[in-house]
């Protein structure tokens, strides 16, 4: 027998013998009771077509219900809700939940304005002195206005990533390589966000940049070998160059060094000819006003000086050998040498006599007899 069959009294659709559900009693009996909740009258249960059509109207207001319903949205804390209706800003709303005329009379932005959001960039460059680089940053963005946010700018972050490259192309486009990689390196973020935030501000964009840090600064692998050439020889330039200049800086001093010595040198030989020019003219003029004075005393000095400076120049030696048979040597080559002109400087060994000594009359002697000579012949 099967598990169903009338005969076992285990029929799952009459649960202990009760009469079977009828759904369209159970519709009729909700339709009576939401017609009364809303003040609407309905018919017992006259005809079949009675209710349904004194409930017809029932859908329509539940469909109400539900799409007024749909208008309820809850904004968090971080968050601002952009009311617009028919496409135009009404109403900022604050966190909590909220209610709007439902779509397509009014929609809702929800904008988080105290997230930080962030995202890579990376471009490739030339510098202002033709240099190819590949720069990588990345840069930190908040949207402060939310209105502004979803009104004034269709895409903004698609923008914002348009407007980072302008900026940097406008920092690194105005400065050189070398500048670039050594004392302005810590300067191109934040000259670029000063720009990207600036550029931002006159389109309206509601977004603020907080922060950009630059990640990499480097040349495009493709040319790097180019470019180590290129600075390589940039290098042997520059280090000629130097070269050059040091040696046109040692040359040219040393050159005006030797001018002004040679022009000193003339000019000291000047001044000294010239003084002694004048010390000539002077001492003549001395003389002469002497020589007016007592002209035979003026005149014997002046013997008696010039023959003493002939006298002092001259190699000499008197030797008295009256009357002695003894014989002398004289080393007569080292008299005339020219530098012993004394004769204390002669070697007492290389003179021997057999007597005690030979009398050798000194110059002075002889200047002072040449003038008493001198006078008489005069006289």
């Amino acid at each position: 027998m099967a598990w169903n069959d009338s005969g076992n009294g285990k029929d799952p659709w009459n649960k202990e013998g009760e009469e079977p559900i009828d759904l369209d009693k159970l519709v009729r009996n909700w339709q009576r009771k939401l017609s009364a909740i809303l003040g609407g009258g309905g018919g017992g249960g006259g005809s079949r077509g009675g209710p349904s059509a004194g409930g017809g109207w029932i859908l329509p207001v539940v469909l109400l219900i539900a799409w007024l319903l749909t208008g309820l949205y809850r904004v968090d804390e971080a968050q601002r809700g952009v009311v617009q209706r028919f496409g135009a800003h009404t109403v900022t709303t604050m966190p909590g939940l909220r209610w709007h005329i439902p779509f397509p009379v009014e929609t809702v932005d929800l904008v988080n304005t105290t997230a930080v959001d962030r995202y890579g960039f990376s471009t490739e460059i030339l510098t202002a002195d033709e240099q190819y680089v590949f720069i990588q940053m990345v840069v930190q963005y908040r949207r402060e206005d939310p209105v502004k946010y979803s009104f004034e700018v269709i895409n903004p972050e698609g923008s914002l990533e348009d407007v980072t490259e302008s900026a940097l192309r406008e920092v690194v486009g105005t400065s050189t390589l070398e500048v670039l990689v050594t004392e302005r390196r810590d300067e191109i973020a934040p000259r670029t966000q000063r720009v990207l935030q600036s550029t931002l501000d006159a389109y309206g964009a509601g977004i603020t940049v907080t922060a950009i840090s630059l990640e990499r600064l480097d040349y495009p692998q493709a040319v790097q070998d180019a470019v180590d050439d290129t600075q390589k020889a940039r290098n042997d330039s520059d280090r000629t160059i130097l070269e050059a200049e040091t040696y046109a800086q040692g040359l040219i001093p040393e050159a005006r060094g030797t001018a002004s010595r040679i022009l000193q040198d003339a000019e000291a030989y000047r001044d000294r000819v010239t003084a002694d020019a004048n010390g000539r003219a002077s001492r003549f003029l001395a003389l002469l006003t002497e020589y007016q004075k007592a002209p035979e005393v003026t005149r014997d000095r002046l013997y008696l000086e010039a023959v003493e400076q002939v006298y002092s120049n001259a190699n000499k030696v008197i030797v008295d050998a009256s009357g002695s048979g003894n014989l002398m040597y004289l080393p007569i080559d080292k008299l005339l040498g020219g530098n012993n002109r004394q004769s204390d400087q002669m070697d007492p060994n290389s003179i021997f006599n057999a007597q005690t000594s030979a009398p050798v009359t000194d110059s002075s002697e002889e200047q002072n007899a040449a003038p008493r000579s001198n006078r008489r012949t005069r006289q």
